[in-house]
């Protein structure tokens, strides 16, 4: 009796405090310390796409990760600089008559960050895959929310490389 209720205890103690487990986002956070100030690396060939990267990355920030960001260099404990690298528009499938039908959009953004745990730089990219009507070419508006939706896919790999570098220290 007295050995069931020991196990029954020891038991009830393991499920309680669980196996230890924590989301890649508390890693991040450790990694992005203290308040945020990110810097924008515009592109002059595709300012439109640029600033809609630095939206993304301030919603991450605040949504996923819980962090304040600042507008002011000066205040800020991490610099992250988000630099969109390279839009391309890759052709998936063609229609009866020739026409392109299926294309993908790949985003490549490179990031770095320098806060008093050190400085790290990394690449992430996101593909989005779309359509367009037969017989017409790719829209302002579906390329824009092609590449939005590209570099929406890419900024979440942003979590999980701050994870893995926590790792590496």
């Amino acid at each position: 009796m007295k050995l069931s209720l020991l196990f029954f205890h020891i038991a009830l103690i393991f499920t309680i405090t669980a196996c230890g487990y924590k989301p890649s986002s508390h890693y991040a956070k450790e990694q992005l310390n203290g308040k945020i100030f990110v810097n924008l690396l515009i592109d002059l060939e595709d300012p439109r796409n640029a600033v809609l990267i630095k939206d993304a990355m301030n919603e991450l920030i605040v949504h996923r990760l819980d962090s304040e960001i600042v507008y002011d260099r000066k205040l800020a404990d991490t610099i992250m600089n988000v630099k969109l690298n390279s839009v391309r528009m890759v052709v998936l499938q063609d229609d009866e008559q020739g026409y392109n039908k299926l294309y993908k959009a790949v985003v490549n953004i490179l990031v770095d960050y320098d806060n008093k745990s050190g400085k790290r730089s990394f690449n992430v990219s996101g593909d989005y895959d779309f359509s367009i009507d037969n017989g017409t070419t790719i829209t302002d508006t579906k390329r824009f929310e092609a590449i939005k939706n590209a570099a929406s896919e890419a900024l979440e790999e942003i979590i999980s490389k701050l994870a893995v570098s926590s790792f590496k220290k």
